[in-house]
């Protein structure tokens, strides 16, 4: 019950609906599964790449993103990487392009809108409509004459059609409580690299797992998606034995239950 009390209380701090903080369910839209299994196309994004290796501190955990120190010219080097992917014809690449194209679409264009609206204190800041909790639902990018939000690529694209629990290591929402964002591009030939890695530095981070007190208190990321991770608390506590260095590992031996849900929804900003 306890976990409930925190996103409860947490909803009530942030002047919310409880119905605003339900995560979405993945539902599978059916535009998106086409792709050319033996394309040899390749999508570049080194641009991403160049900007996250300009801006992202990765001296501090989680990773924070240098916003106020983005130049004009950076600015305008992210716009113009976003356009080219919204020009992209991705239904024509292999699955693997498309899983590293849209996590990169995802995490630059979040970026983007933060850049966009700051000084921000949190995205859940960014509105979508008057009742929205967040950004998440606004139509940001058009990929094959199709609007896109946010939450379409994350839930009615990533989530259904690539059912990695990894995925949510991936995608980064800019805040504090979210997995670090990536300091360099996701690509097909590094993706199964790069998502073991995320995961690894998540569980291994307090914002994943930690003890306190003798309770266990896991990321917020757990409850609201646990139908990704095994679909209940023995699911999730297994996924975490599978990325846990060995003082984790030690202390979730013979855990049961996960006694509490946290997340922190500030702005993953330098300052």
């Amino acid at each position: 019950m306890k976990n409930r009390l925190t996103v409860l209380t947490t909803a009530l701090a942030l002047g919310l609906p409880l119905a605003a903080m339900a995560a979405p369910k993945a539902e599978l839209w059916p535009r998106w599964e086409a792709h050319e299994p033996a394309s040899e196309r390749r999508i570049d994004h080194a641009p991403w790449t160049t900007f996250l290796q300009r801006h992202l501190r990765t001296d501090r955990v989680p990773h924070r993103l240098d916003y106020g120190g983005v130049s004009e010219a950076d600015r305008d080097t992210l716009d113009g990487y976003l356009r080219t992917l919204e020009a992209t014809a991705v239904s024509r690449h292999s699955r693997d392009q498309q899983f590293a194209y849209w996590v990169n679409l995802y995490n630059a264009a979040t970026v983007k809108l933060v850049l966009e609206h700051y000084p921000v204190k949190s995205i859940t800041k960014i509105k979508s409509g008057f009742f929205s909790f967040g950004p998440w639902d606004r139509k940001l990018l058009t990929v094959e004459g199709q609007e896109l939000s946010l939450n379409d690529i994350e839930h009615r694209i990533l989530r259904p059609i690539f059912a990695d629990p990894r995925i949510h290591y991936a995608v980064n929402c800019a805040s504090i409580g979210c997995p670090s964002l990536a300091s360099e591009a996701f690509t097909a030939a590094r993706m199964e690299e790069l998502l073991d890695a995320a995961a690894r530095r998540y569980i291994n981070s307090p914002r994943g797992a930690k003890i306190d007190d003798g309770e266990l208190i896991v990321s917020s990321i757990y409850d609201w998606f646990m139908a990704d991770f095994g679909g209940d608390e023995a699911g999730v506590l297994a996924h975490l034995r599978q990325y846990a260095d060995a003082k984790l590992r030690r202390q979730l031996h013979g855990r049961t239950k996960i006694d509490d849900y946290a997340y922190d929804w500030a702005l993953n900003d330098v300052r």
